[in-house]
């Protein structure tokens, strides 16, 4: 009997061979992606996205979370911005995101100043990289060079989503969650750090800390005194579940290292929150915690490094995917996606840098 000459390879081959596809994938995408073809589009992003904050001071946060439960399902492709359709059960509607992510009437804005500049050319989930940079950096936070070259997918995964790393998790839980997309207990406790600024409803940390921890009726021993008093008021036994409560109450709408204080202080909202230095076996995440609390500097640096890093989980680059006319729908013919794609390749040799 005969088999495919590949399956004849060595199994290191294989695996070597695995590695090089996926470095390339991420080799595409290059900081100087548009330079030829939308030279002004973080502009135009950051131009949209500072306007929206001044009807909105939450939509920083809300745009940078938008991109984490981006990445976090099936890779940076922009899927969380589909909805539902005859061939789509939409992200959006996954618990983790439904009533609670927000923000995507301001992408829509985006990509219409966008198509309005340079139409037929930036994709939704490269706008989605560049709308989190400039959130976190609007709301005083570091800058970075934003990676770009991002498709959007065809396809979104509404049971992948129900899994994204969620505000009842224990450590475990976490670390599994994150190593599942290639990230480590540093980049667990540095992502976690974007709960310096945004808001949390009272659904999500009221009854698992405040009222039954762990089942005994009683609120979770481990939360500062004060600040239980003032979830209580801002969250009362069988009250509003959706009353939004500051993530950090010192500085709520600005990027700064106040998280990890909080932590230290016990005053993490959510039980995932606490749970970084709270586990007494938790010496990693709780040695980070401590460092980034102390160091604000170390916290920017890492974010930026983190930020870059989950921007390049599977990503779908080159003939892969689309770029979306409308971000909450899929193109309807191919034709037009292979015009795009014509236009696009032949503008961008450097792509691949």
């Amino acid at each position: 009997m005969s088999h495919p000459r590949y399956l004849l390879l060595p199994l290191n081959l294989i695996t070597i061979t695995l590695a090089l596809l996926s470095q390339r994938s991420q080799a595409q995408l290059s900081p100087s992606f548009y330079d030829c073809t939308c030279s002004d589009v973080s502009a135009i992003v950051r131009s949209t996205v500072q306007q929206a904050q001044t009807s909105d001071p939450r939509i920083y946060a809300s745009l940078t979370r938008l991109f984490f439960h981006d990445c976090f399902v099936q890779g940076c492709d922009g899927s969380i911005l589909l909805v539902d359709s005859s061939t789509i059960q939409s992200e959006q509607d996954a618990r983790p995101n439904k009533n609670s992510a927000r923000g995507f009437n301001v992408v829509d804005d985006i990509k219409t100043a966008v198509e309005n500049a340079c139409p037929g050319v930036v994709s939704c989930a490269d706008i989605l990289a560049l709308a989190a940079e400039a959130s976190v950096n609007l709301a005083g936070g570091p800058s970075w060079t934003v990676l770009l070259g991002r498709r959007d997918s065809t396809t979104a995964n509404f049971t992948a989503a129900g899994n994204l790393p969620g505000p009842f998790d224990n450590l475990t839980t976490l670390q599994k969650k994150f190593s599942d997309v290639g990230l480590h207990d540093i980049d667990l406790v540095t992502l976690s750090g974007a709960h310096t600024f945004g808001r949390g409803q009272c659904q999500f940390f009221s009854n698992s800390r405040l009222y039954n921890f762990n089942g005994t009726g009683k609120p979770d021993p481990t939360l500062n005194s004060t600040y239980r008093t003032i979830l209580e008021q801002n969250c009362p036994q069988g009250g509003n579940g959706s009353v939004l409560n500051n993530l950090d109450p010192i500085t709520p709408n600005k990027f700064d290292g106040n998280y990890y204080i909080n932590l230290q202080n016990h005053r993490g909202l959510f039980t995932s929150d606490q749970e970084l230095l709270s586990d007494p076996n938790a010496t990693t995440t709780a040695s980070i915690v401590n460092n980034f609390a102390g160091n604000q500097r170390a916290f920017f640096n890492s974010f930026v490094q983190s930020m870059i890093k989950m921007g390049n989980i599977s990503p779908l680059t080159g003939s892969s995917g689309e770029i979306r006319t409308n971000c909450s729908v899929v193109n309807s013919g191919s034709g037009l996606e292979l015009h795009i794609q014509i236009r696009h390749d032949s503008d961008t040799g450097s792509a691949a840098e």
